[in-house]
């Protein structure tokens, strides 16, 4: 699923990934359900990847957005649809949802 971002503000177009954490801990916490939650969700001209770990273990489901480094933790399969409307096709990312070790200022 290869494809280009939608946002409105990107100059040029650049493919937005979205790699969910497969791995042992986040599995756990229900990482298969937010996968398949993304790849049910996302616009089909965004990349949704399964992942390996992701080095953030104990603070899954992790979610990583590229190319915009953003984190999402403990996200849950009810949670994906307001990061797809929000995050990805509407570029906004939910400030409460981020993962404070990478975005500390936007708790």
């Amino acid at each position: 699923m290869a494809g280009k971002r939608t946002h409105q503000n990107s100059q040029p177009s650049i493919m937005t990934t979205v790699r969910i954490c497969q791995h042992n801990s986040c599995r756990k916490q229900g990482a298969a359900k937010v996968l398949k939650a993304f790849q049910t969700l996302a616009p089909n001209e965004m990349s949704i990847e399964p992942s390996q770990c992701l080095g953030q273990c104990g603070n899954g489901s992790m979610v990583l957005v590229l190319p915009d480094q953003v984190w999402y933790c403990r996200v849950l399969p009810e949670e994906v649809a307001a990061i797809v409307d929000r995050h990805l096709i509407h570029g906004q990312p939910i400030k409460p949802m981020l993962y404070r070790k990478f975005h500390p200022d936007q708790n």
